[in-house]
């Protein structure tokens, strides 16, 4: 790679790396004008990165209630790390006496004895750490299952606009890289850290109870352990940082890269690809190495801490005992406890890399579900209910008045007379909105349209069409204005009722896991089957699934790479049929398919829009000459609007793109 393309990577990835760390996106935000979103062309990079966090208390207070949901079985875990650390100090201890036995002239005696303790107390430890990890593994990953539950309930309430603006290759690893490391740590290092604590205050009283002169000469190397701990632990900490930030930015590419193969095989960017590739891995392998280099020497720094603290403590003791002053048996115990006594810490110390991993994660982790949610349902929304085969908009008082009616089918029929009927009539007063604050996408965008009309939108590419349905959908809330459906405020009408409401065949095709029946039923679960057959029928798809081997059983993976885009395309808009949806809208549903499949899916829709309200988005100007209305949009303003015929006649922009004298941006 020459050094030209390799500072242009530098300058590309740290802009990355910078909001990895740090959670911001400058530069960030929807296409100017047009819909969010990036392609294979236009990576946006990892939006939330893994770092130190920024509080450790509340983010380990947010990790125990995950984990002390179980209270009782980790009181019996921690019952059980008392025990096998008892034992193992009891263990330790029994040695003393042994030794002075066999040094005093009672050997034999003694040592049958201590061997028989030593195996009855090693045992209760054993079964004691046998126990402890089994019921520890369980308690933590019931927490993960929880945290990933929570999670992913977290990112099915998250709105379109998180979506748009964070990579999601990033987002995935939550669920992943994050998740596993929090896991790590619940498995292990909970357990060692309460282990050690205890290992550390129960040999350090019985070192006192030893020799306190010897105990305060270990205390003394005590410090200086610490300090070297904790200059080890910030510089790891941060290494730790830019390897989590690195590992986000290279799967947030690997994700983009394998999502747009197609585009890269076109533009025969397979090798610049591998480059970047490199790059990117490249600086992911020279953080790793960091990281573990720094991390990995804490326990030979610790470690070599110790043995200076034990051949102190064997020097000075065995000094004692040649004055007569120690037993041999006591200084072979504190030898023993003093080595036990660096061990502990020296494990803790390590712990931290596994620990600071895990933070980093925890609070990416949390970042996603402390993400404001889409906007919430105002208090008294209206509910659409279905009575008598019909929906009406209903607040909870008109529920209420419903329940009280009981079977009186005439006191029923008196508050249904008094409510809102759903028939999918939909207006924009005035609206206004921008994707950022410092650019605004519509201005002051008015227009209606009536139960079962047919309203075209037309324009170059980024003048707002696609940003009307996103607003009606309230994928975004707006800015200014009103946006009704039935005279109803959008903004009043529960969101999953007003999205019930709404069927939508987007250009981006996308099929789910399973048969090609169940990708139809998506639309509406409870269809039957001969539902589903004919919506198919109405999308023109039937005859093409009857082709495939297994017809309507056929499976779908690879979000229907065994289909054709025009295929893929059908089976949407037959998703789109069966619903009972009153407003249909059609984002340039047919541009994947060819102009035959074209005339056939014509057929169906028509058949389709008869009782739908109807909004299409189309850049072949042949398929909206039937709409009742034709909005001619440019840089967010409706420049003209009428039919077919009215606009013709004009002899504006929508005569200029119909006669071929201009063409759409």
């Amino acid at each position: 790679m020459d050094e030209i393309r390799a500072e242009r990577l530098r300058k590309k990835y740290a802009g990355k790396a910078v909001q990895m760390a740090g959670g911001g996106r400058p530069g960030g935000g929807p296409r100017p004008g047009g819909r969010p979103g990036g392609g294979p062309g236009g990576r946006r990079g990892p939006q939330m990165g893994g770092s130190k966090p920024k509080n450790v208390k509340q983010t380990l207070g947010r990790l125990w209630g995950y984990i002390s949901r179980e209270k009782g079985k980790l009181l019996v875990v921690a019952v059980c790390v008392i025990a096998n650390t008892l034992a193992s100090l009891a263990g330790s201890y029994i040695l003393r006496p042994v030794i002075n036995g066999l040094t005093g002239g009672d050997g034999m005696q003694m040592l049958l004895s201590g061997i028989a303790a030593m195996a009855i107390i090693y045992a209760v430890g054993l079964v004691a750490q046998y126990l402890q990890q089994r019921i520890m593994v369980g308690v933590s990953q019931r927490a993960l299952q929880k945290l990933r539950n929570d999670l992913f309930e977290k990112i099915q309430k998250l709105p379109v606009r998180f979506y748009d603006t964070n990579n999601h290759g990033d987002v995935m690893s939550r669920f992943t890289n994050d998740v596993d490391t929090i896991g790590e740590m619940m498995n292990n290092t909970v357990v060692q850290l309460i282990s050690g604590t205890i290992n550390i205050v129960g040999t350090l009283a019985l070192m006192i109870y030893t020799n306190i002169w010897l105990t305060i000469l270990t205390l003394v190397m005590l410090p200086l352990m610490l300090m070297a701990g904790k200059q080890v632990a910030m510089r790891s900490s941060r290494f730790y940082k830019e390897q989590q930030a690195a590992l986000g930015t290279m799967n947030g590419y690997i994700e983009e890269t394998v999502t747009g193969q197609k585009v890269v095989k076109v533009f025969c960017h397979e090798e610049i690809a591998e480059e970047e590739f490199e790059y990117l891995n490249h600086d992911l392998r020279d953080k790793q190495i960091k990281a573990q280099f720094v991390g990995g020497i804490m326990g030979p720094v610790m470690g070599n801490l110790g043995q200076v603290s034990y051949a102190l403590i064997a020097t000075v003791g065995g000094i004692l005992c040649a004055l007569g002053k120690f037993d041999v048996g006591g200084l072979t115990v504190f030898a023993n406890y003093s080595r036990q006594f660096s061990r502990p810490i020296n494990e803790l110390s390590m712990q931290m890399n596994t620990i600071f991993s895990a933070l980093a994660g925890a609070e990416r982790v949390f970042a996603v579900m402390d993400a404001e949610p889409e906007t919430a349902d105002v208090e008294d929304p209206y509910h659409i209910i279905e009575e008598q085969g019909q929906e009406y908009y209903a607040k909870q008082a008109d529920l209420d008045a419903l329940a009280a009616c009981g079977q009186d089918a005439d006191a029923r029929a008196r508050v249904l007379a008094g409510l809102i009927q759903v028939k999918g009539a939909v207006a924009l007063q005035d609206v206004t909105f921008g994707y950022n604050p410092d650019k605004t996408i519509l201005k002051n965008i008015s227009l209606y349209a009536k139960p079962g009309q047919k309203i075209a939108f037309v324009g170059s590419t980024g003048a707002g069409k696609t940003t009307i349905t996103n607003l009606i959908n309230r994928f975004y809330d707006i800015d200014a204005g009103v946006i009704t459906v039935d005279g109803i405020d959008i903004r009043e009408i529960r969101m999953d009722d007003l999205r019930s409401n709404i069927a939508m065949v987007l250009q981006d095709t996308h099929l789910f896991t399973g048969t090609v029946k169940d990708n139809i039923r998506y639309g509406r679960l409870d269809a039957t089957d001969e539902e589903v057959i004919a919506a198919a029928k109405t999308a023109s798809a039937h005859s093409f699934i009857m082709r495939l081997e297994k017809g309507y059983e056929t499976m779908i993976e690879g979000d229907g790479a065994n289909l054709s885009q025009g295929q893929r395309q059908l089976l949407n808009i037959a998703r789109a049929a069966i619903s009972k949806a009153p407003i249909l809208i059609l984002d340039e549903a047919t541009s994947s398919v060819d102009t035959r499949t074209e005339k056939h899916i014509e057929h169906g829709m028509d058949r389709l829009m008869e009782t739908r309200t109807t909004l299409v988005i189309a850049h072949r100007l042949s398929t909206v000459r039937d709409a009742n209305a034709i909005m001619v949009l440019e840089k967010g303003e409706i420049i003209e609007r009428g039919d077919h015929a009215d606009l013709l006649a004009q002899r504006g922009r929508y005569y200029e793109l119909y006669t071929g004298m201009s063409e759409l941006d």
